[in-house]
């Protein structure tokens, strides 16, 4: 991919798109990978570099129901595919592996994401990544994508699941360690199951992790950190690194979802009247370059993206719970609060970007550009 598709891949705004499924591949008992066909005409639009992510939409027992999920292969024009793992209780997830099949018609959002930006200079560097479950997905792209750079990329992995008939790409991961014999180092730890190696079997707390990271994987010999999972791993992973020393900048983390559950959802598509003679907030927006506006009553506490979604039923967003980050937008005039973050690097918060679930107005008058 030219350099220019790399940027633009990266930065462009997610806009769906109807791609049929060409194939439906089982993982494991609970797992599909799920692959896209994407026309000629719009191969420009699926352009993306490791580690990015698309949002599916669908209609399930009468209700629209969006997830976003990893980009789980290289970049290949003409196909994109996803791994989705069935959730407990998950509406989109058991929908996915229960009833998709090869000729089903999907809405899928161009790809989106910052979590591999930057990884063109890792050429020659040792990067790790630490995943949990279908947090393999984006890191499974990422290992193709260093080990492929040069000749003394080193990948090593360390990837934990409840049990081997758990693990998703097992086959495809065993290729990948004999491909690049010597520079791929791949560390399975079961919780539920035991392992040769006592290191290797049990819960990754932080007595493990820093046993581990001891025998294992100095920190001191690894340029770059990429974490994917459950919030608890991934913010005990983050806080172990930092006591060990391990700049921030150099530790990048994704999540599906944060499991939370004091967490805050984002609205989306609440629906909101605005009574006569009540207090409001006015939110100006361009989108597509077209500018709308709309009234809020200040008593709803309605966030920026649930006001904009009442006039326009086309602003992209997926997971509404400040996790995937494609309903970002820069705000223009005026600030706003954001309750949660957990897409946006401090450069663009700095910048002024927001999550518009997660953010409400501070003032009477607020403007944000989706297109910015």
């Amino acid at each position: 991919m030219a350099a220019q598709n790399l940027t633009s891949a990266r930065t462009r705004r997610g806009q769906f798109h109807r791609l049929e499924v060409a194939d439906v591949r089982p993982l494991t008992a609970e797992s599909v990978e799920v692959t896209f066909a994407v026309p000629p005409e719009l191969h420009g639009q699926y352009d993306y570099v490791a580690g990015q992510h698309v949002a599916l939409r669908a209609t399930i027992d009468g209700r629209e129901v969006r997830r976003s999920y990893s980009i789980c292969r290289p970049p290949s024009p003409g196909s994109v595919s996803v791994a989705i793992k069935r959730d407990l209780g998950g509406v989109f997830s058991s929908w996915a592996n229960e009833t998709l099949e090869p000729g089903a018609v999907v809405d899928v959002m161009s790809p989106q994401g910052t979590f591999t930006s930057g990884l063109d200079e890792l050429a020659g560097a040792h990067v790790v990544g630490i995943a949990a479950g279908s947090g393999i997905t984006p890191l499974m792209a990422m290992a193709h994508r260093v080990l492929s750079s040069a000749d003394d990329s080193r990948f090593t992995l360390v990837y934990t699941n409840r049990s081997q008939l758990d693990v998703m790409f097992v086959e495809e991961l065993a290729d990948l360690k004999d491909r690049y014999r010597g520079r791929l180092a791949l560390h399975h730890v079961l919780t539920r199951e035991q392992r040769t190696a006592p290191l290797l079997s049990g819960r990754i707390d932080e007595e493990r992790l820093g046993r581990i990271l001891d025998a294992l994987i100095p920190p001191a010999t690894v340029d770059e950190w990429f974490l994917c999972g459950p919030f608890e791993l991934v913010q005990l992973c983050r806080d172990v690194l930092e006591q060990r020393g391990v700049d921030a900048s150099h530790v990048r983390f994704e999540l599906f979802t944060t499991g939370r559950p004091e967490r805050v959802e984002g609205d989306a598509g609440r629906p909101v009247a605005v009574r006569q003679g009540e207090p409001t907030w006015r939110l100006d927006f361009t989108l597509d370059g077209q500018s709308a506006s709309v009234e809020s009553p200040v008593a709803a506490n309605e966030s920026i993206l649930n006001a904009a979604l009442r006039v326009r039923q086309d602003v992209p967003f997926a997971c509404a719970g400040g996790v995937c980050g494609t309903c970002r937008a820069r705000v223009v005039e005026g600030s706003v609060s954001m309750t949660e973050n957990y897409a946006l690097e401090p450069d663009e918060i700095d910048r002024g970007y927001v999550l518009t679930c997660q953010s409400h107005p501070k003032g009477e008058h607020v403007v944000v550009d989706y297109d910015g």
